[in-house]
């Protein structure tokens, strides 16, 4: 048995209160104070002024702002610009080019699905690339 000050870990208690808790308890309380502690030093590094574990979404939130209609209308025009590029490709390249820059996939992944050599894949990326580069320069 631990004998421990309420003053310590309860902020209201405005003298010391002593008690007798068994080792677990005491040893819980010292392990709050310490990540108390943590969380407090993390705040002051960060020079945050919300909560670092806020799961609520606040920090995405801060970071966003409305876009205008003048700015959606760009987007969406240049979606149509680099769709029409896309578009204008050969279906080889147009699919290599889609899987590996769009979607993500490594070459040897779009190499492996199509049954060929994985330069043979980045070579037409590279060429797609290349061509949708010349399709939109041409289409301003």
């Amino acid at each position: 048995m631990t004998i421990i000050n309420l003053r310590d870990f309860y902020y209201w208690y405005t003298q010391d209160e002593y008690i007798e808790v068994t080792d677990d308890v005491a040893e819980a309380l010292r392990a709050s104070v310490r990540y108390e502690a943590a969380y407090q030093r993390r705040i002051s590094r960060h020079k945050a002024q919300y909560s670092l574990d806020c799961e609520d979404g606040i920090e995405y939130s801060a970071c966003l702002r409305e876009l205008t209609p003048d700015e959606v209308l760009e987007l969406k025009e240049r979606f149509c610009r680099l769709w029409n590029a896309l578009n204008s490709l050969p279906p080889a390249q147009g699919r290599r080019v889609d899987a590996c820059i769009i979607l993500g996939k490594s070459f040897s992944e779009v190499a492996l699905a199509e049954g060929v050599d994985e330069s043979a894949v980045r070579r037409a990326v590279e060429r797609g690339l290349e061509n949708m580069k010349k399709f939109l320069k041409n289409s301003r």
